[in-house]
């Protein structure tokens, strides 16, 4: 068991290190909680719960009388026990712990009184009096202490800040390893927490490298860095950095608000898609670098979307999606043949024009500026796996929005508006070499999103990006129908990856 201590000199102290526990909480954890009455069980406990909850009044009834209290609205569903009046030890077996802890986590109050017979503990945490404060002794498995060493970092790094009674609360994760959260200071507008710990990028692919340096994706906070304030320093509405600890990957950002461009019952906003794809056709008429600065005598490369990252990402269909489409692997022969038909498709793209690539423009990264107007009106917050690529590559992100449907004629209406604004701009447009870059990247896109939501079902257990399979098929039989796709297309048809649908 691996232990931390940690001194609480006040209440609000020990409400926050619920706080700091409830945040690295995840479904199976069973927390243990030691200390005389008085101790400061309560406090902590109502920390914790409130926190998931996120809600300072959320009520927090003493599991005392009923023994468990249960909140399965919760994001994470939290069972509150109290064993205090437990007759028997065995009598535990009675509580449904074990299937608590399959959907949630359990944190239990006077777990000695069940000793022998409760499920393997997470961590215990012990409070006792410590002159007018009190002392948290935590013990562990160690890769839970290793989620709550973190989770405490992040304390640290906000005290450090000048935020040391900051209410922190869950904001998100997304499909990486990053996580945010809210960073409430009083009255301001809540502050965003980006916690990015570095990335190794796990095994080792081909030619010593990778997927996530094949692919060129960022593995540190850096990047984010670089490009925010290279991005700011063209006029784009990008969020301002705050405060910044990049060897651990925390960063203290402006929080751009929550209003973004689909309408209350999530369908998009027109006239939002078209600010959107105008601020693009603006990017794409400024002249970028290759590299550019994180801190004084530090850089940051922006690579090139190769040949080898077109051709990792689009591998994902054939090595996740068409598996599970098939119920089988593709022969050797076939995934020859497969990336075959890529590698012609992708060599018309030698004469397209090439801007910087935000990478993932869509619908959760566009926060909408109500109030302003021109390149302000369009937040823009994901940005760090940027590099230097057909321009077309963010319209077909955009456009082909992997959230939310966008019927051809709205594609056609923000196609028509994209094209629009680079003709009356003072750089160079070719239309047609535009279109088909516009088909070729659409198509590579949607192949990759088919393959990376199929992996995080299977991989890591995260099956809600199931639920838009259906969109990004239909995508990417759209973006086949140009004949710059012939060679890929005639292979998916002749192989049935076309025909049919995975469903959730």
């Amino acid at each position: 068991m691996t232990s931390l201590v940690v001194d609480l000199p006040t209440a609000d102290d020990t409400a926050r290190l619920g706080q700091d526990v409830g945040l690295c909480l995840r479904k199976g954890d069973l927390v243990t909680l030691n200390g005389d009455l008085g101790a400061g069980k309560s406090t902590f406990a109502r920390g914790l719960i409130r926190t998931i909850a996120d809600d300072a009044d959320y009520d927090v009834p003493s599991p005392t009388f009923t023994i468990v209290q249960s909140y399965p609205e919760l994001r994470l569903p939290v069972s509150h026990v109290d064993l205090y009046r437990l007759s028997a030890a065995d009598e535990i077996d009675e509580l449904g712990l074990d299937e608590a802890l399959l959907d949630g986590a359990v944190l239990v109050e006077w777990p000695e009184r069940a000793q022998g017979f409760l499920p393997p503990v997470s961590v215990n945490i012990t409070l006792r009096d410590q002159g007018a404060g009190r002392k948290a002794t935590i013990e562990g498995q160690a890769e839970f202490i290793a989620r709550l060493e973190r989770s405490m970092l992040i304390r640290s790094f906000l005290i450090k800040a000048g935020l040391p009674h900051a209410e922190r609360r869950y904001l998100l994760g997304d499909a990486s390893a990053r996580g945010y959260e809210t960073i409430s200071t009083g009255s301001e507008t809540p502050l965003i927490l980006m916690n990015s710990p570095y990335n190794p990028g796990g095994p080792i692919l081909r030619d010593g490298k990778t997927y996530m340096q094949i692919a060129h994706l960022s593995q540190s906070v850096n990047a984010f860095v670089a490009l925010d304030r290279l991005l700011e320093s063209k006029g784009f509405r990008v969020p301002k950095i705050h405060a910044e600890d990049l060897p651990h990957g925390f960063l203290l950002i402006e929080n751009l608000g929550s209003e973004g461009i689909l309408d209350e019952a999530g369908a998009p906003v027109p006239e939002r898609y078209e600010a959107t794809v105008r601020v693009l056709a603006k990017l794409h008429q400024v002249q970028w670098p290759h590299t550019t600065s994180v801190t004084v005598g530090s850089t940051h490369r922006i690579h090139d979307f190769d040949l080898d990252a077109m051709m990792i990402e689009v591998e994902l269909l054939s090595d996740w999606y068409v598996p599970r489409k098939n119920k089988a692997p593709l022969s050797p022969d076939l995934k020859s043949s497969y990336t075959s038909a890529w590698s012609n498709v992708f060599s018309q793209l030698n004469d397209v024009e090439c801007s910087l690539l935000l990478r993932d423009v869509h619908s959760p990264n566009i926060l909408w500026q109500a109030g302003s107007v021109g390149l302000d009106s369009v937040g823009l917050i994901d940005f760090q796996d940027a590099m230097i690529g057909p321009a077309a590559y963010d319209v077909a992100s955009l456009v082909m929005d992997a959230r939310v449907t966008i019927e051809p004629g709205l594609q056609d209406f923000l196609l028509a508006a994209y094209i629009d604004e680079r003709r009356a701009g003072t750089v160079a447009f070719d239309e047609a070499n535009f279109k088909k870059a516009f088909a070729i990247m659409a198509a590579q896109r949607n192949a990759k999103i088919l393959g990376i939501f199929v992996r995080l079902d299977e991989r890591d257990g995260k099956p809600f990006y199931l639920k838009h399979l259906p969109r990004i098929q239909t995508y990417l039989e759209r973006a086949m129908g140009h004949p710059a796709l012939a060679p890929v297309k005639d292979w998916c048809d002749k192989h049935g990856i076309l025909a049919g649908r995975i469903d959730a």
